[in-house]
């Protein structure tokens, strides 16, 4: 834990403006087919912002096996994306992570959803606003919400950011997969204005902070 506090304490914070191509689509599709024959993967849920910039990073990240965007926190069952960006069905985005955990922990996904978001700014994630893209952790067992707790106290106590944090951590309830166009958005539009913008950046962030953390590819 320690480690992880003193690396984003010190690291860098800001966005590269360099860009990446990410990882074919190809390639995240052969990952999430492998994923449904795995045994022993763990779950994580988070919520950073858009869900497009999340699951971007994350299929990056060695031990993670699928990446599945979707919405969670809500009140309205089967929600829809036009529903989720009316503000009021209560959903954030997120992306659900099935990982290894004896290739990558928990600890080490919520360091990297600490480094990649700001997780200081209530309902909103640069020019994104609005509930759905508050920053959130749904925490599957007591170790998680433990771990995400902990991390949030430490970071306060240490400044690492110049606000407090404002990440919820909430139980993880029911996950709605969102519709089929959003799943490997970036791997699929690479040269969409937002992917090219805002996306490609924080992927770039990514692996030039955690290099030893990245696939081999």
């Amino acid at each position: 834990m320690k480690t992880i506090i003193k690396k984003l304490i010190f690291g860098t914070l800001t966005l590269s403006s360099l860009t990446s191509c990410g990882q074919s689509a190809k390639k995240i599709e052969q990952m999430e087919e492998k994923a449904k024959t795995l045994t022993g993967l763990a779950t994580a849920t988070f919520g950073t912002g858009c869900f497009w910039c999340t699951e971007a990073v994350y299929q990056e990240m060695e031990g993670v096996e699928s990446v599945v965007s979707g919405y969670e926190g809500g009140f309205v069952e089967n929600p829809t994306y036009e529903q989720v960006c009316g503000k009021a069905t209560g959903h954030a985005e997120c992306v659900e992570i099935k990982y290894d955990p004896k290739k990558v922990t928990y600890l080490e996904l919520l360091e990297v959803f600490f480094r990649v978001h700001d997780p200081t700014t209530k309902d909103r994630q640069g020019n994104d606003v609005g509930p759905q893209y508050r920053s959130v952790i749904f925490y599957h067992d007591a170790e998680q919400k433990a771990l995400a707790e902990k991390t949030i106290k430490e970071l306060n106590a240490s400044g690492a950011f110049s606000k407090p944090i404002v990440t919820e951590v909430t139980k993880a309830e029911k996950f709605y997969r969102a519709e089929e166009y959003h799943q490997n958005f970036f791997a699929n539009n690479p040269n969409q204005g937002y992917c090219a913008f805002v996306v490609a950046p924080k992927v770039d962030k990514f692996k030039k902070v955690f290099k030893e953390k990245l696939k081999a590819h």
